[in-house]
């Protein structure tokens, strides 16, 4: 996955976060753990994407 993939699947991943909180706060999820989940992916991408720009990677 490129550089530019991963920040499009950051910035997704994050409105895909928000749409699932708000459905949540609204009538509670048939399986709430979908938002843990969703934010560990938003975390991982976060921390690759970290590590490319250390690495020089950009």
């Amino acid at each position: 996955m490129t550089t530019q993939e991963v920040r499009e699947q950051i910035e997704e991943s994050k409105a895909g976060y928000a749409k699932l909180k708000m459905s949540h706060a609204i009538s509670p999820l048939e399986n709430p753990t979908e938002l843990k989940f969703k934010r560990k992916e938003i975390a991982r991408l976060a921390t690759d994407l970290r590590r490319r720009e250390i690495n020089g990677e950009l």
